[in-house]
């Protein structure tokens, strides 16, 4: 099958460019021919298995004013490229606008960004048209929820993120740690839940007085970052808790494979939700329990009492008891660990890519 992917660049730094670089081998792997088209600032990946590769549209992950006018001008370009593919896939949800009527269209719906640009007051009447003549893939049911909210009458299935769980059996370079260590990756912001993350280490040290936390990830969000560090520094915990920022490859699977637990207590913020929430999955591959919260995606990627809990949102408590309780007990660490490893097998991108297949020929 001749494929058209339309996504931001297939770099591992972001969920989209994450998706799609596994989605793109797991497809190629399995005979697919790829014609990729991504935006004009993404350096060119000899590595990536595709047959073409386009660099024609607008940024969206650093968007300009008036960017969905300019996603609309790209529709004759984007219409002669994918005029002998049999079905076009967009990864990042605002490119649908630029994909022509009259192909079949996919679109997968990661989280924020469907229901967002959905709603949008000027244009969002144009985004809800694309969707509604295309397949939705959603990430989660949560997701699901979202995306026929916002728009109503589209046809949608549920397809888990896959994970390159092979990726994650490598242990990277050594990472030394002086206790027992939580372990957390995502974008520094407040989305992700690093402040509850770190008003609940205050509880955790007066149990484990050694405990230490490692925040791993983009920390473009100065202002949240520096508000952190001055939370950090008033509950006397700058020595607990590391913020590393964005580390090597190498390293992050060094962390993955050093640290005892994994925690992101995700929140809802302003329409703002976590999806699906891959890195649970990715620390599952690894061995490590998982924490999550309840009432967003991470309800489809943690099995609660079995891979890892499901806490309610903004509560530190909460948060701090389900990592003490895995500090505390290294049977019930290890068990939730080697169900994380199961559980993350099942999710493999082979697995997750012919499901996708399925819904092209559908």
């Amino acid at each position: 099958m001749r494929i058209a992917i339309l996504s931001t660049p297939a770099i591992t730094s972001n969920g989209w460019g994450r998706y799609t670089r596994d989605l793109i081998t797991a497809l190629a792997a399995l005979g697919h021919q790829i014609v990729f088209i991504t935006s004009g600032d993404a350096d060119i990946d000899s590595g990536l298995p595709v047959q073409e590769y386009h660099r024609i549209l607008p940024s969206i992950t650093a968007p300009r004013r008036f960017n969905s006018l300019r996603l609309l001008a790209m529709v004759p370009a984007v219409g002669r490229l994918v005029a002998n593919c049999e079905v076009v896939h967009v990864i990042a949800e605002p490119y649908a606008l630029a994909v022509p009527q009259g192909h079949k269209l996919i679109v997968t719906a990661h989280g924020t960004y469907l229901p967002r640009t959905a709603r949008q007051r000027l244009v969002g009447f144009l985004y809800r048209r694309a969707y509604r003549r295309a397949t939705i893939i959603c990430v989660s049911r949560y997701t699901q929820q979202q995306v026929t909210s916002a728009v109503p009458g589209t046809k949608t299935i549920v397809i888990p993120n896959g994970v390159d769980f092979e990726r994650y059996q490598k242990v990277g370079s050594p990472q030394t740690k002086t206790g027992p260590t939580i372990l957390t990756v995502g974008q520094l912001k407040a989305r992700k839940g690093f402040h509850i993350l770190a008003q609940a280490m205050k509880a955790v040290r007066q149990t484990v007085s050694n405990a230490k936390a490692v925040f791993i990830g983009d920390s473009n969000d100065t202002g949240y970052r520096q508000r952190l560090e001055a939370q950090l520094a008033a509950d006397g915990l700058s020595d607990a808790v590391h913020i590393l920022g964005r580390v090597s490859e190498d390293e992050l699977q060094g962390w993955y494979h050093a640290a005892d637990v994994f925690a992101l207590p995700a929140v809802n913020i302003g329409g703002h939700f976590e999806g699906f929430g891959l890195v649970y999955l990715e620390a599952n591959a690894a061995g490590l329990p998982v924490i999550g919260t309840l009432g967003n995606g991470g309800e489809e990627a943690i099995r609660d009492g079995e891979t890892g809990y499901l806490i309610p949102q903004n509560d530190v408590s909460a948060t701090a008891g389900a990592i003490i309780r895995l500090l505390t007990n290294d049977e019930l660490r290890s068990k939730m660990g080697t169900q994380g490893i199961a559980f993350a097998r099942q999710h493999q991108w082979s697995v997750v890519a012919s499901r996708v297949v399925e819904v092209y020929r559908s």
